[in-house]
């Protein structure tokens, strides 16, 4: 029974604070080594000092000062982006849980790759922008990569080690976000706070938007793709709105398996760790009975195309997932500010994958350069309306 020593990137936002809950819950197999914040310098000193983890990193280098103050020990500090790297390649730890928005996580993970360190995923953005290179620099290095977003997580239960030519379809299960039973033309009017209610999760504005415009579930069908080599074609959605299913595998038998639990971040986060152990913990158990029931419907394709622009993106590889990620992005902040509405997030995007140039085969730089150009694009047809 061995203890996983981990690094926490993004220790202060509803992931990083599940992680902790987890280390707490099962001492003895997870201890926590490093930990990182950009910019929250209270929240990462109090559970720094309650934790005491060696090292820290705090991205935001103005706000030093603050956490050094607020420390009531010594670990080693590092900031800055180069900081964010160094601390997911230091040693005596074994795993690196990511769980940054946006594409600050490209250099800590290819470093804990690079360092021999596992690496557990929980932002879309590495696997979606440059799946590819992750997973083959992981195969080339020997380590795992660990899905710790609940839908691939269940897939990765599911699935046990399985061969591919075992697997007919992955089934990604969907809330269907708020607007699931709304008509289409009354999308045009939805407001910021009826998208930032979400159904059954609680996390932050951004990925709260996605579930209502279904664009996290698009990047998930990208994600699987890449974590569990299989073609687009064998990754499907279905929208289940009780979110207590939280993914299915078909194989090729006509057997499906699924996982149940409850909407819970530190189940899928312990799994990650633990595996390939299954260990005792103290979250609320399933109780079907009280259930009851669980509805499964088709995505409506027309109304919500967030689907299809994604598995275009995710069947032409490349760079045009990289394109759709990033406006996307920039897309639900001009929603979340008021600038345009709600249907025009899907447009905005479908127009940059549509505009900006796409080519197969990129390198990591190729990458950001495409993500930089598609936020430029959404930035400029911003401008002209």
């Amino acid at each position: 029974m061995r203890k996983r020593r981990v690094i926490l990137l993004g220790s202060t936002g509803s992931i990083g604070t599940s992680a902790i809950k987890v280390a707490a819950n099962i001492p003895d197999r997870m201890e926590i080594v490093g930990m990182a914040a950009r910019q929250s310098a209270v929240a990462l000193a109090e559970s720094a000092n309650r934790l005491r983890p060696p090292h820290l990193c705090l991205v935001e280098p103005a706000q030093l000062p603050e956490l050094r103050r607020r420390l009531n020990y010594r670990p080693e500090v590092f900031t800055g982006e180069d900081g964010l790297e160094a601390l997911a390649r230091i040693d005596g730890a074994d795993l690196v849980l990511v769980a940054i928005i946006g594409t600050a996580g490209f250099r800590p993970a290819m470093g804990a790759i690079e360092t021999g360190k596992d690496l557990a995923v929980a932002s879309k953005e590495i696997l979606v922008m440059a799946g590819e290179i992750v997973m083959q620099r992981a195969r080339e290095k020997g380590v795992r990569v660990l899905p710790v977003d609940s839908e691939h997580n269940a897939i990765f239960q599911c699935v046990e080690g399985k061969p591919g030519h075992h697997i007919s379809n992955l089934i990604l299960t969907a809330s269907g976000g708020p607007f699931r039973t709304w008509p289409a033309a009354k999308l045009a009017r939805v407001t910021v706070a009826e998208a930032l209610k979400h159904p059954t999760w609680n996390m932050g504005q951004k990925i709260t938007i996605d579930s209502a415009t279904l664009f996290n579930k698009g990047l998930e069908m990208i994600e699987a793709r890449w974590l569990f080599d299989v073609p687009m074609s064998r990754v499907q959605v279905i929208v289940h709105p009780q979110s207590i299913v939280h993914s299915m595998v078909e194989f090729v038998d006509g057997s499906i398996l699924a996982q149940l639990s409850h909407s819970d971040m530190c189940f899928p986060i312990q799994y990650a760790v633990t595996w390939p152990d299954r260990v005792p913990h103290s979250l609320k158990p399933l109780c079907l009975s009280e259930l009851g029931r669980l509805d499964f419907e088709e995505p409506r394709y027309d109304a919500f195309p967030a689907l299809n622009l994604a598995r275009r993106a995710g069947e032409n590889g490349g760079v045009l997932p990289a394109i759709l990620n990033a406006a996307n992005e920039e897309a639900v902040q001009a929603f979340l500010q008021g600038r345009i509405p709600f249907p025009r997030i899907w447009s905005l995007v479908e127009n940059a994958m549509e505009q900006v140039e796409s080519f197969a085969r990129p390198s990591l730089s190729d990458i950001m350069e495409a993500d930089a150009k598609a936020r430029a694009h959404v930035q400029g047809e911003l401008e002209h309306h």
